[in-house]
């Protein structure tokens, strides 16, 4: 078995030699994009109404930059709840041709961290196939990495995410990502995939994480895949039940780790304390709508996946564009990816293979190197804080947390912000996850000054209407408690950074409920 190592690494390094050859034509790779998209989608009913062969036209006889701003002209802007109940509810309830050719036989439901209830997002035969081409446009990219031994690719890859089991609604089928692209894995990744059919599909997640657990010990894994919360607890579990003292006593041959959707830098001190030795991180942007990036070197950011299926539109994260809830404005300003500046805020449009059109996915990112379209994720659209202007980002907060932790000396795995109101104006209310002891006012202050250093709005804020910063540790489990009462534990869920609305209402009652402690603050 070892030659098919070594010939698996052998094709990997040849075959990323030769794609790195090709230079990336973002313009191009784009324009193309849209074009096989608009082609395939033009006698749908989504196409007929927004003339999409007036848009093809305009890509073969316009002038270069035609066929976008016929796009943008012809094509409105959806969110979630705009583009569901105008087009995809009567997909899901069966009709054809409605955006995307065709019926769509497979809903991933999603609640993400911003809405109370699922989001159900078509999922088309192209987007199953496009995930999977990026799978192994992903894997192909290992051949960046160094240091990986040749039998890596023979171990097992254990995968936590969410019930693989599907529920059958009428025509159709809905449940996890995963399930869906399960169903598509070829034959013979089965002998590698862990945690196999039967687990995968258990709902009850801490079943799920007992079952693991005792299996742990027959499993030889080179590949980790998850939430960073969630393969925290797991590894932190299987250690504990078998007795060891890092978790490559288990898994000798563990190399690498695939994580996406949150930043690592709150649980990686912790994270690395339950290693035998150091490990490669490897980032992904795998949403329910698309496989949009993944990191193809171990210094760069996300790349965006721009010939395969996704076409991307940039809008700035701006009060122009969003009012103060993060909510876009109609018509609002956007970029193709040839347009975009790096060291700016932008929310992302995309539109799919399945679908979906100028689709407003809620993920803010910031690009780091424009040539090679690389990314990190900032943060949602609606999890941020702009109470009176301080623009305090999920990037900026991350960083702040990250530096308490260090000064503190403190493991900080979840943390959350609370806009209030602070007669006569506004405070912030942070919640910190920690399992050992700290003053939770020094904790507030150091924040407090190292998101002056970290964002100019936000100081110059606190010097008028963001009058004060409330602090308050809890232990990392009510984190996990209350996201289990609120049906979203395990998988791909991760704890909201910014909480509004029913969120904010439902995580106060929690506290005040399990964790009483004086009022900190009086809210109108």
């Amino acid at each position: 078995m070892a030659v098919l190592g070594n010939v698996l690494k052998g094709g990997i390094k040849f075959t990323n030699t030769l794609k790195n050859i090709r230079q990336p034509k973002p313009f191009k790779w784009q324009k193309k994009a849209l074009t096989k998209l608009c082609h395939t989608a033009r006698e749908t009913q989504f196409g007929q109404k927004y003339h999409f062969e007036d848009i093809l036209k305009a890509t073969m006889l316009g002038e270069k930059r035609d066929f976008y701003e016929l796009f943008k002209q012809n094509v409105p802007v959806y969110d979630y709840n705009k583009i569901y109940e105008q087009w995809w509810k009567r997909i899901r309830h069966g009709e054809v041709d409605v955006t995307w050719p065709g019926i769509i036989r497979n809903f991933a439901l999603s609640s993400g961290t911003s809405e109370a209830s699922s989001k159900a997002i078509p999922v088309s035969t192209d987007m199953i196939r496009a995930i999977q081409r990026t799978s192994i446009n992903q894997i192909i990219s290992l051949g960046n990495y160094k240091g990986l031994p040749s039998n890596i690719f023979e171990k097992g890859y254990l995968m936590l995410g969410g019930s693989t089991l599907l529920s059958e609604v009428g025509h159709h089928y809905e449940g996890d990502l995963s399930g869906i692209t399960q169903k598509t894995l070829p034959a013979w990744f089965h002998r590698f995939y862990k945690p196999g059919k039967k687990i995968a599909q258990e709902k009850d997640w801490a079943k799920k994480l007992d079952e693991i657990t005792e299996k742990a010990k027959d499993w030889d894994i080179g590949f980790l895949a998850g939430v960073p919360a969630w393969i925290q607890l797991l590894m932190e579990k299987i250690i504990e039940r078998h007795g060891v003292k890092n978790i490559h006593e288990v898994w000798p041959n563990l190399t690498a780790f695939a994580w996406g959707g949150v930043s690592l830098d709150p649980y990686k001190k912790d994270f690395e304390k339950l290693l035998g030795r150091p490990i490669i991180y490897i980032e992904t942007y795998l949403a329910s709508e698309g496989f949009l990036a993944y990191q193809v070197r171990p210094e760069g950011g996300l790349q965006l996946v721009l010939n395969n299926g996704i076409f991307f539109e940039f809008v700035p994260f701006n009060d122009e564009n969003f009012d103060e809830d993060g909510n876009m404005y109609d018509n609002p300003e956007t970029l193709m990816v040839d347009e975009v500046e790096p060291g700016k805020d932008y929310a992302l449009l995309i539109s799919t293979c399945s679908g979906a059109w100028r689709y407003l996915i809620g993920d803010t990112i910031r690009f780091t190197n424009v040539q090679r379209a690389e990314i990190v994720i900032t943060g949602r659209t609606k999890h941020f804080l702009s109470l009176c202007g301080e623009h305090l980002s999920v990037d900026n907060m991350n960083k702040a947390i990250d530096a308490a932790a260090e000064h503190f000396g403190i493991s900080i795995r979840e943390f959350s912000v609370i806009g209030i109101k602070h007669p006569p104006l506004f405070a912030h209310q942070w919640y910190i996850g920690t399992d050992k002891e700290v003053d939770d006012d020094e904790l507030g202050r150091f924040i407090d000054a190292r998101l002056h250093e970290l964002n100019d709005d936000y100081a110059v804020e606190r010097g008028h209407a963001l009058k004060n910063i409330f602090c308050r540790t809890l232990p990392n489990k009510a984190f996990y408690e209350w996201m289990k009462m609120q049906g979203k534990e395990g998988g791909q869920n991760k704890f909201p950074r910014v909480l509004k609305g029913n969120n904010q209402l439902d995580w106060e009652r929690f506290v005040k409920l399990n964790y009483p402690l004086q009022q900190l603050y009086d809210q109108e």
